[in-house]
């Protein structure tokens, strides 16, 4: 596996630049080596000239150029912005859907150790709805059924939304027997293959106080009975569980807790570890990881964006065995 760390520069209307800039002081020598960014080269230059960053770029053509830890290697995406901090959607787009084609091409071609993406807003990925990172992967690496897995991961604790970035009224209607075991499927192979380890997995009703377990509950006709399948397949998998007690002491028995939706288990997750954890994505045809955070767009340019998650992000690509 290539050791080289590719790192995409995101929404042009973001913090990211910032974020990149912290993070690239904090690193050594060693990943500075192999880190490279895909972004516009002016764009970037012009963003870390107003934040008064102080570290040198390169612009380089693709990644066989440079080895240099001093200066950081730009992989020029040639597009004109007028202001470098107030980008037209239009132009947004563009720079997005060119930044993320040649990431996944060249994380396609095993070219390199894996793939970090800084924010986006969601409605730069598709034209007719949002869609998250997550989604949009899956479908450039063809995955059509639905068995890619969102998750949020910090040393202590990593969590699951079976469902991603749909309303909230469409969510009972999506889960199913099936999803839940092809997702559970593709969290454990992935799982054992990034940690060395077997996950516990603990996964929660849908329902207040998993709606009393009547005969007619997701809790009962679809969610129990699709652990049972999965025990009886040699998963360590409990539950469910209710939701509203939860993550008061119960989940530390776990490795992963698999939530019905996306805010059922992001929600309690960030209040307990807020910036540090990172958000990967399991069953693309490579490694996948982003910081746990939005854009931040009400701070840009006020030297107020924590970076943590994307130090996180560089150290565990980083660290991944070969």
């Amino acid at each position: 596996m290539n050791s080289k760390i590719l790192l995409i520069a995101g929404d042009p209307n973001s913090v990211n630049s910032e974020i990149i800039f912290k993070t690239w002081k904090e690193i050594n020598p060693s990943i500075k080596k192999r880190l490279y960014v895909i972004g516009n080269f002016l764009l970037i230059n012009s963003q870390f000239k107003k934040l008064k960053s102080k570290i040198s770029i390169v612009k380089v053509n693709n990644l066989d150029e440079s080895s240099d830890a001093k200066k950081l290697k730009i992989i020029d995406i040639p597009l004109k912005f007028k202001n470098p901090f107030n980008v037209s959607l239009i132009n947004s787009k563009k720079y997005i859907t060119k930044c993320f084609n040649l990431a996944h091409k060249l994380g396609q071609n095993k070219k390199v150790k894996g793939l970090i993406n800084c924010p986006i807003d969601k409605k730069l990925l598709h034209k007719t709805k949002k869609i998250g990172v997550t989604e949009f992967l899956a479908y450039k690496c063809k995955i059509n059924d639905n068995s890619e897995v969102m998750l949020i991961h910090n040393k202590k604790l990593s969590v699951v939304p079976l469902t991603t970035h749909i309303n909230i009224k469409k969510v009972s209607e999506k889960i199913t027997q099936s999803l839940i075991i092809k997702k559970m499927n593709t969290l454990q192979k992935n799982f054992k293959e990034l940690f060395n380890k077997k996950p516990k997995i603990g996964i929660l009703g849908l329902n207040p106080h998993n709606a009393e377990l009547t005969n007619n509950s997701e809790e009962v006709k679809i969610i129990n009975p699709a652990i049972k399948k999965l025990t009886k397949k040699g998963f360590f998998i409990k539950g469910p569980f209710s939701a509203d007690t939860f993550f008061v002491n119960n989940y530390k028995k776990y490795d992963v807790v698999v939530g019905m939706y996306h805010d059922q288990v992001l929600t309690p997750f960030k209040s307990l570890f807020h910036f540090d954890a990172i958000n990967l994505t399991l069953g693309l045809n490579y490694i996948r990881v982003s910081p746990d955070h939005g854009p931040a767009k009400d701070i840009i340019k006020k030297n107020k964006a924590n970076h943590l998650s994307l130090l996180r992000c560089v150290n565990f690509i980083n660290n991944i065995d070969q």
